[in-house]
């Protein structure tokens, strides 16, 4: 675990409203399940920062240890950890993705 690494993913998780770690890009998902989750941020009209975490060894390495989640894809929403696509999708099918990232909008 590098608290360099873990202080660089805080960073970006506070930046940003909506940040999704994921393997390959929104545009080129490289893992079904990113896909999945991208697709439901997508779905949810939302702007989201994708971090390809094939491309940050970094952070495919510690990232698991930020949130005690040991796989990916990850969404946070306002720094904290929502899940993974299971859980993604199943809240947008729920309606309840749909009403947290509106709340965003609003603010």
């Amino acid at each position: 675990m590098d608290q360099n690494v873990l202080d660089r993913i805080k960073q970006i998780v506070t930046e940003h409203p909506v940040v999704l770690f994921m393997k390959g890009t929104p545009k080129f998902p490289q893992c079904g399940f990113s896909n999945v989750a991208a697709q439901v941020l997508n779905a949810c009209g939302t702007e989201f920062y994708a971090v390809n975490v094939l491309q940050d060894p970094e952070i495919f390495e510690n990232l698991k240890y930020y949130a005690n989640w040991p796989t990916f894809p990850q969404i946070y929403i306002n720094g904290e950890l929502i899940g993974g696509a299971d859980i993604s999708k199943e809240m947008y099918e729920k309606g309840e993705l749909q009403q947290l990232l509106a709340c965003l909008k609003q603010a």
